[in-house]
């Protein structure tokens, strides 16, 4: 059920937004095989659904993120939520890190897209 609500969520976003792509971090694998495994299932409900409504969708490494928005692939959360909110001139800081890295990929597929276009 935690999926099917996943998948008709994204289904409902991309239905309203229409977006050219979806743009999603590359899954990093800690020491928690379980999390790690639980992480893959909701990638998968979320590029299943792009997929049916023939949006691209794109991955990015978690330290080419940080490279692109704040210029070192090391930086900590609190940097990237200082630079998610100088990049989109937002009143405040994103309210957590997983809604800075969320801005932080679209901001780093944003970006990096016309470069690998004109590198094609």
């Amino acid at each position: 059920m935690r999926l099917l609500t996943i998948f008709e969520g994204v289904r409902e976003l991309i239905a309203a937004h229409e977006p050219d792509a979806v743009a999603l971090e590359e899954s990093y694998v800690g020491a928690d095989a379980r999390i790690a495994l639980s992480v893959g299932q909701a990638r998968g409900a979320v590029l299943v659904a792009a997929a049916e409504a023939g949006v691209e969708c794109a991955e990015h490494a978690p330290a080419r993120v940080k490279q692109t928005v704040c210029g070192y692939g090391r930086a900590d959360k609190e940097q990237m939520q200082r630079m998610v909110k100088l990049i989109l001139g937002l009143a405040d800081e994103p309210r957590n890190s997983h809604e800075a890295d969320a801005y932080a990929v679209a901001i780093c597929h944003a970006l990096g897209s016309p470069l690998l276009e004109a590198a094609r």
